[in-house]
């Protein structure tokens, strides 16, 4: 029969990596979200802006989201995209995309590309999900999950919202000059 914690005995949870105290397991968990995400933050953003001047496969506007309209409708984004942090300009010769200033056809296209970026990089957050699978028992599963999808799907959102918008004026302004 086990002894209780506060006889001396540590608690101590199973993991794929054997026994592990609690505490290193919880202090894995919060060294490896703020890392990870550092991490793919600086590989995207060393990413070539001409990688991100069409969209692929992850970013390309789907046909719900009917011209950034349904975030607008369904989540309502223009009440809370900008209590959201923004991090563009986190790395040396990033974007802060927190404003735009004017029509400029050149400025707004960066910013439509600093948009791919900013969601490609939310999505490999998103992705480390499995990573701390190694460490933790499998029932901890959901909440990296919330974790992952709760820091992330919003500001995927927000970039989404944000490119679609842009688009529409880069479209306006086209076909003023034609």
């Amino acid at each position: 029969m086990r002894r209780p914690w506060w006889t001396g005995q540590v608690p101590s949870v199973r993991t794929p990596l054997g026994r592990l105290p609690w505490w290193s397991v919880v202090a894995a968990n919060a060294v490896f979200w703020p890392s990870w995400t550092a991490a793919c933050g600086y590989a995207l953003h060393r990413l070539p802006r001409s990688v991100l001047a069409d969209d692929t496969v992850v970013t390309r506007a789907r046909s719900f989201e009917d011209h950034g309209h349904f975030y607008d409708r369904t989540l309502h984004i223009q009440r809370w995209k900008d209590r959201l942090p923004e991090a563009g300009a986190a790395f040396e010769g990033g974007f802060a995309k927190r404003e735009v200033g004017g029509t400029d056809p050149a400025i707004l296209g960066r910013f439509v590309a600093e948009t791919r970026r900013a969601e490609l990089t939310h999505w490999a957050v998103a992705s480390g999900v499995v990573v701390p699978l190694l460490w933790n028992p499998w029932w901890a599963l959901p909440a990296h999950v919330a974790v992952a999808a709760g820091s992330n799907l919003p500001c995927i959102a927000i970039q989404r919202y944000n490119r679609a918008r842009l688009q529409r004026v880069l479209d306006r302004l086209s076909h003023r000059e034609r």
